[in-house]
C-alpha cells in the first residue's frame, strides 16, 4: 500500500524474564511461533503497511536479531539447490525489501526511553511502533495497515486498543475518550495499570502505535515514573490533552506472547492455519 509513514520502530531491549531460562541467552523476540520468530511476524506486518525502514532498539545480548535479518552465506550455500532453499524465501524477501537500522538502549529505563533512542533513526517523521511480543493476526488486513489508513485521515498519534476483562485491566495502560466513529475514540485520558475500580474504561492499549515526531520532545521533558522509568503512556497523554491522539479498536486477534499462556495460544492459532501438507 502507498503510505506516508515509511518507518517502524521495534523496541527490543527487554530481558524477557517471564520466559527464563529460555531467554537467558536468546532474545525473547526470537522465540519461534512455528517456524518464524516473533520479530519476523512484526516486520512482515510493518512492511505490509508500507513501512520498509525498520529501526530496532536492542540491548546487550541481542545480536541474534541483527543476524536474523542478514544473509547467512554459509547456510545458503549448504542448502542451495535443495528442497530446503524455499524455507528462506520469506526472510530473504524481508532482507531485500527492508532497510534495517539498529541502536542500543544502554539502560533499561522503560518503553518511553526506548522510543527516545529511536529519534536519530526516524528522521523527524511520523513512525509506527510494534512490540513484537504482542502478536497480531489478521491475514486480510494487518493491524498496522488499518492504523496507517487511519493516520492518513486524522494525522495524529494513534494507539491500538482492545476490550479486556475488567479483572485483567490492571495489567495495561487504559484509555478514556469519546467514540467519534465505530471503534474510533478521541482520547481524553490515559492511565497506566489502574486498579479495576479506578479504570476509566475496559479499553486497554496494546503493542501497536503510530506516533508523531513531537513525541520525542515530550519524552525528553517528562518526569521518570516508577523505578526511574520513562513511561510512553505519560508522553502520549500529553498529546491527548491537545486532542491529538486517536484510540483504535482494531480488527483481528492479538496474542500476548510475553506470557506463557498467550504464547501457547498463538502457536495453536497459527498451527491451525497450516495446510495439511506443511
Amino acid at each position: 500500500m502507498t503510505n506516508t509513514i515509511t518507518k517502524c520502530v521495534f523496541p527490543a531491549a527487554g530481558y524477557g524474564t517471564r520466559f527464563l531460562p529460555a531467554t537467558k541467552a536468546m532474545p525473547k523476540e526470537m522465540l519461534p511461533v512455528l517456524d518464524k520468530p516473533l520479530v519476523q511476524y512484526g516486520v512482515e506486518e510493518a512492511l505490509a503497511a508500507g513501512m520498509s525502514t525498520i529501526a530496532i532498539i536492542t540491548g546487550r545480548g541481542k545480536r541474534a536479531i541483527a543476524d536474523h535479518f542478514d544473509i547467512s552465506y554459509e547456510l545458503e550455500h549448504q542448502i542451495q539447490g535443495s528442497s530446503k532453499e524455499i524455507l528462506l524465501h520469506e526472510i530473504r524477501n524481508l532482507i531485500d525489501q527492508c532497510t534495517f537500522l539498529f541502536t542500543r538502549q544502554r539502560e533499561m529505563r522503560g518503553l518511553g526511553d526506548a522510543i527516545l533512542c529511536s529519534e536519530p533513526l526516524t528522521n523527524h517523521e511520523p513512525f509506527g511502533v510494534i512490540l513484537a511480543d504482542d502478536l497480531c493476526s489478521n491475514e486480510d488486513d494487518p493491524v498496522m495497515c488499518q492504523m496507517a489508513r487511519l493516520y492518513e485521515e486524522h494525522q495524529c498519534s494513534i494507539v491500538a486498543v482492545q476490550e479486556v476483562p475488567i479483572d485483567e485491566i490492571s495489567k495495561y495502560g487504559v484509555i478514556a475518550g469519546e467514540e467519534i466513529e465505530d471503534g474510533i475514540y478521541r482520547v481524553t485520558d490515559m492511565v497506566e495499570k489502574p486498579p479495576a475500580d479506578k479504570a476509566p474504561s475496559n479499553l486497554a492499549i496494546i503493542g501497536r502505535y503510530i506516533l508523531t515526531p513531537d513525541i520525542y520532545e515530550i519524552l525528553r521533558n517528562i518526569e521518570p515514573g516508577k523505578n526511574g522509568e520513562i513511561q510512553l503512556t505519560d508522553a502520549i497523554l500529553e498529546q491527548a490533552k491537545q486532542g491529538k491522539v486517536i484510540g483504535y479498536r482494531f480488527k483481528g486477534q492479538r496474542f500476548d506472547c510475553g506470557s506463557i499462556h498467550g504464547f501457547v495460544d498463538a502457536v495453536n492459532h497459527f498451527f491451525s492455519k497450516f495446510s495439511p501438507d506443511e
